[in-house]
């Protein structure tokens, strides 16, 4: 009978299921809440993890890149620059490593009731959300010791956060879905992050890629975010749109497949799990 219901739930359109999602939110906030509480009660520093980790990364890559190696940053100072890179990135690579295994971590909710499966890797997603918060004191510390203005330009970061939001859950929502049916998949997504954050330039600037290769770089479209967030915050101009368009069409069709991929297969995720 559960699995029937699974069936039918999952043949809606995707707007049926948008709006199934809207009527369950008050599950996500619960979800979310239950993300964060779990995730640092039981620790000694409680929330100061969300400082504490991105600080550290911070800190480590500014004397090496910034003492040691001497990225080239112009006038900016290295760890703003970075800092301004490592943010989004940690999120990024936080919110995904979350929603990966966020299926597989409560099978026993699964098999016991229904509701709309995409709301537990959502909700992970979204529960980074608030560590994005925290860490941002630490970029709000960085400008006011080494004296960065704000430019109006900074009023894109909303835009520029949606569509990597869409892109994340896109890829949260896929990766959820078949780890379901290959574990393998949450072991794997740290060494993923890891190499793909040296295709994306958070502790170099993008000119250091070769023009020729640029717009086969730019495909990706973590590196257009986080090039966009340092033209937005740092450089005080408007982001590259036609790499924006482009990074916001793969991000939209992402998450439409990633979603359209995660129902087909929520009819047998119960009897797996």
């Amino acid at each position: 009978m559960n699995t029937d219901l699974t069936i039918l739930k999952s043949r809606r359109s995707l707007n049926e299921n948008m709006l199934a999602i809207f009527k369950y939110r008050e599950l996500i906030l619960i979800w979310i809440y239950r993300e964060i509480r779990s995730r640092y009660r039981q620790s000694a520093l409680g929330l100061g993890w969300a400082i504490v980790q991105p600080l550290v990364q911070i800190v480590v890559i500014s004397v090496i890149f910034g003492n040691i190696i001497r990225v080239p940053t112009g006038d900016t100072p290295y760890p703003v620059f970075a800092y301004v890179a490592i943010l989004p990135w940690t999120f990024f690579s936080g919110a995904v490593s979350a929603a990966v295994p966020s299926l597989v971590n409560s099978m026993d909710l699964l098999t016991k009731i229904y509701f709309p499966r995409e709301i537990l890797p959502i909700s992970a997603i979204l529960a980074r959300v608030f560590d994005l918060a925290i860490a941002g004191v630490i970029y709000i510390a960085l400008i006011t010791i080494y004296k960065i203005p704000l430019f109006a330009t900074i009023l894109y970061v909303p835009l520029i956060f949606l569509l990597q939001l869409i892109f994340i859950a896109g890829i949260g929502l896929l990766g959820a879905a078949i780890s379901v049916f290959l574990r393998d998949i949450s072991y794997a997504v740290p060494i993923g992050m890891q190499l793909w954050m040296y295709l994306t330039p958070v502790i170099y600037p993008i000119d250091l890629v070769p023009e020729q290769w640029r717009s086969i770089y730019m495909l990706n479209p973590m590196a257009v975010y986080i090039q966009s967030y340092r033209q937005v915050v740092l450089d005080g101009t408007p982001p590259q749109f036609e790499y924006l368009a482009l990074a916001g069409a793969i991000s939209i069709i992402i998450f439409i497949f990633g979603y359209y991929y995660f129902k087909r297969l929520e009819m047998a995720m119960t009897d797996i799990i």
